[in-house]
């Protein structure tokens, strides 16, 4: 039997943003955040709550008769995991082609390339 994957899913991630921008948050809370965007079942925020809590991204605590939720892992950490391990398994772990993809696209304004090159001078 495999291993769950402690890799984010899209509605994980979406949940994730949530708690990480309120700093913590109640399954209500995320719950009629997520409802002003689309539809969603209060039992499913709550397992997907459990579900991140589990995977080591939330911890919980009880205040009265809800469970509040508090990030575990800081947001830049985890965006750095997950573009690494996206990197990893479709780049063969080489950051160059996703970069020739995102030009070839036209992903990047000129903007955002200005700023990539002020970064990389200051990294020297």
């Amino acid at each position: 039997m495999r291993p769950k994957s402690t890799t984010l899913t899209a509605h994980e991630l979406e949940i994730m943003k949530i708690v990480w921008r309120r700093g913590q948050a109640t399954v209500r809370d995320v719950y009629h955040e997520m409802l002003e965007r689309r539809s969603i079942a209060y039992t499913t925020v709550m397992s997907e709550l459990k579900t991140l809590d589990q995977k080591g991204y939330l911890r919980t605590s009880q205040q009265d008769r809800a469970y509040v939720y508090r990030p575990r892992r800081a947001k830049n950490l985890v965006i750095r995991q997950m573009v690494r391990e996206f990197v990893d398994r479709v780049f063969n772990g080489s950051a160059q082609p996703l970069l020739v993809h995102l030009l070839e696209d036209e992903h990047l304004s000129e903007a955002d390339l200005r700023e990539i090159s002020r970064m990389k001078g200051k990294k020297r």
